[in-house]
C-alpha cells in the first residue's frame, strides 16, 4: 500500500493537470495484484490514477511508463483506450511513478460466464472483444511511433526465456510441471513465422469497459505486459483463462456448454478472429496455449512471492496463491 500525503499529492495534481480541484477522496481498487490503481475525485471530476507498487521488484516488471507510452499512441486508432492525463517521475507524491488517466463510466464484466446478461445479449460481448483485439493486433506500430516498443523476431523463444527466469526469481517451491513444461516449450518452439503485432499482454473480459446499454468496448485497460510480440499470444492466452474452473477465486468457463448459454466455442472464436485478421487457425494450437499457461503460472508466481515478501497490491491467501500455480502447471502439462 501506497502512503502519501494527501496534501502534498492535492499540489501537485493541481500543478499537472488542468482544472484540477481540490483533491476530495483517493479510493483504492480492490480488485488486481499488480500496479495499485486508484479512484481520484475532485469535485464533480473523476480520474484514475495508477501507480508502481512500493517496495523491491523484479527488474521490468510494473512498467507504468509503458502502459502509459502504448494508451497514449493508440488514441486515434480503432483501440479503445481512455485518455492519458498525466505520467509523473519516480520520485512523485505518491513514493513511487505514477500515471493518471480519464475516469469512464461503464460495466466491467468479472464473471466471462455473463451471468447478469440475457443469453440473447452474450455472444456480442464477444463479438466485441474478438473485434477489438483483431483491431489491435492490425494497428501497424510504426504508424503510432511504437516500433521500437519491443524486439523484433524469435518472440516466443525470448518470452519462454524470460518467464522461465522470472518463475524461477520467484520460484517458492519445486513443480516438477512446471519444470517439465519449460522443458517441453523449449523442445516445441515453432520456427518464427514474422507475424509481429502490439500485444497486450493480458487479454481478458475484465480488463474491459463496456457500455452501459450496449456491446460497444469503451476502453481496453492494464497495459502492463504489453510489448510488440506475436499476435497469437494474446488469442492463446484469452483462450486459456475462458479453460479454467468457474469457482471461487477463477472466472474460467472449464465444464460449462458453451453454446448452451449463448458463447461462442474456442474454435468459433479462434475462427472468426483469423477470419477478421485474414489469417490460418494454426495447427500447433496448443503450443500457444502452453506457452499462454506457463506464462500465467510466471505471472501468478510473480504474485506470491511479493504477497510473502509484502509487496503485494492486494495481498491474499498465499496456500491458495500456490495451489493456483500448481493447477496452471498442471493444466499446462497435459496439452503437451
Amino acid at each position: 500500500m501506497h502512503i502519501y500525503d494527501h496534501d502534498d499529492l492535492q499540489r501537485y495534481l493541481q500543478e499537472h493537470l488542468e482544472d484540477f480541484g481540490p483533491l476530495k477522496s483517493v479510493e483504492k481498487f480492490s480488485d488486481g495484484q499488480s500496479n495499485p490503481t486508484y479512484l481520484l475525485s475532485s469535485g464533480a471530476s473523476k480520474y484514475v490514477l495508477r501507480a508502481k507498487p512500493p517496495g523491491k521488484l523484479l527488474k521490468s516488471a510494473h512498467a507504468v511508463d509503458r502502459e502509459f507510452r502504448v494508451m497514449q499512441a493508440l488514441a486515434g486508432t480503432n483501440v479503445p483506450v481512455p485518455k492519458m492525463l498525466h505520467l509523473s517521475g519516480d520520485e512523485s507524491p505518491m513514493g513511487t511513478q505514477f500515471f493518471v488517466m480519464e475516469y469512464l463510466d461503464g460495466r466491467i464484466f468479472w464473471d466471462p460466464a455473463l451471468p447478469e446478461l440475457a443469453l440473447h445479449d452474450r455472444a456480442a460481448i464477444y463479438d466485441a472483444m474478438n473485434a477489438t483485439l483483431a483491431a489491435l493486433h492490425s494497428v501497424d506500430p510504426a504508424n503510432i511511433e511504437l516500433n521500437d516498443y519491443g524486439k523484433p523476431g524469435n518472440y516466443f523463444e525470448r518470452q519462454v526465456s524470460r518467464w522461465g527466469q522470472q518463475y524461477k526469481a520467484a520460484e517458492t517451491q519445486t513443480l516438477d510441471d512446471a519444470d517439465y513444461v519449460m522443458d517441453w516449450l523449449t523442445a516445441n518452439m515453432p520456427d518464427d513465422d514474422g507475424a509481429s503485432a502490439i500485444v497486450h499482454g493480458d487479454y481478458r473480459i475484465d480488463n474491459m469497459i463496456y457500455a452501459k446499454d450496449n456491446p460497444q468496448i469503451l476502453a481496453l485497460l492494464d497495459w502492463e505486459l504489453s510489448t510488440l510480440g506475436h499476435p497469437l499470444a494474446d488469442l492463446a492466452y484469452q483462450c486459456m483463462h475462458w479453460r479454467l474452473p468457474n469457482a471461487a477465486e477463477f472466472k474460467g468457463l472449464a465444464g460449462m456448454d458453451r453454446a448452451s448459454i449463448g458463447l461462442p466455442t474456442e474454435e468459433e472464436y479462434v475462427t472468426r478472429y483469423c477470419d477478421r485478421r485474414g489469417t490460418q487457425v494454426p495447427d500447433n494450437w496448443n503450443f500457444y496455449l502452453v506457452f499462454s499457461y506457463f506464462r500465467f503460472l510466471a505471472i501468478v508466481q510473480g504474485v506470491l512471492k511479493r504477497a510473502r515478501d509484502g509487496n503485494a497490491s492486494n495481498p491474499k491467501n498465499n496456500d491458495m496463491i500456490a495451489g493456483f500455480v500448481a493447477l496452471l502447471a498442471r493444466d499446462a502439462r497435459k496439452l503437451t
